[in-house]
């Protein structure tokens, strides 16, 4: 019997993952575009979310130009490594995925209106990977911060699948869980498209509309 090699869409063993780096990424801890900070502390009544959907420069562009977003930063989560270098992610070997942290304001902007906007930006059906990117790095997720979020990202994914069976498409392989530790990506990375507007956008929805079923809280 022939043993399969792991690849980069396989998630590795804690044994296998690459060891914790010593000291976090280097980063401005101010958004480039708002120019909020987007480590905390920030203001009392602003709660978090994390969202990965494929390369994080076009999904963080993607929140923090909603309404009632206060900040952003992109970041690795979902992993093993701590404090891992974006090169470690890339590599398959920290388990990581690419997410977006967004700091937002519950009376502006709800959780189900994030959640739409995550649903409708990507396609979460296609596992490991993105359109042409492809890797672990690249998986949709949505890690949660308290027991509503994670209860209404469930009710959401019944809610979308209905809607992408109705359009043909296979079943959502996006990870549910809640929130372990949030790593900030390298600096170069952060803001990234308002820094080089030109630069690569991944996003692709499906076509598919996200209408959740209770009332938007």
């Amino acid at each position: 019997m022939f043993r399969r090699e792991k690849t980069l869409l396989d998630l590795p063993a804690p044994a296998d993952a690459i060891a914790d780096r010593a000291e976090p990424v280097q980063f401005s801890p101010l958004h480039y575009v708002s120019g909020n900070p987007i480590v905390e502390p920030v203001p009392d009544h602003l709660r978090q979310a994390v969202f990965g959907l494929g390369c994080f420069w076009g999904a963080e562009r993607l929140f923090w130009q909603l309404p009632g977003v206060f900040s952003t930063a992109v970041g690795y989560a979902g992993g093993i490594t701590g404090n891992p270098r974006y090169e470690d992610v890339c590599s398959g070997r920290t388990g990581h995925t690419e997410v977006v942290l967004v700091f937002y304001d519950p009376a502006t902007v709800t959780f189900q209106t994030l959640l739409g906007a995550f649903w409708e930006s990507h396609d979460p059906t296609q596992g490991m990977g993105q359109g042409n990117d492809r890797g672990s790095q690249y998986r949709s997720a949505i890690y949660t911060v308290g027991d509503e979020q994670l209860q209404q990202a469930k009710q959401g994914k019944v809610q979308f699948q209905a809607a992408l069976r109705d359009s043909n498409y296979a079943e959502i392989t996006t990870e549910i869980m809640p929130l372990g530790e949030f790593y900030y990506a390298e600096g170069y990375h952060q803001q990234y498209l308002a820094k080089n507007p030109d630069g690569y956008c991944s996003l692709a929805g499906t076509g598919a509309c996200y209408a959740p079923a209770r009332a938007d809280t």
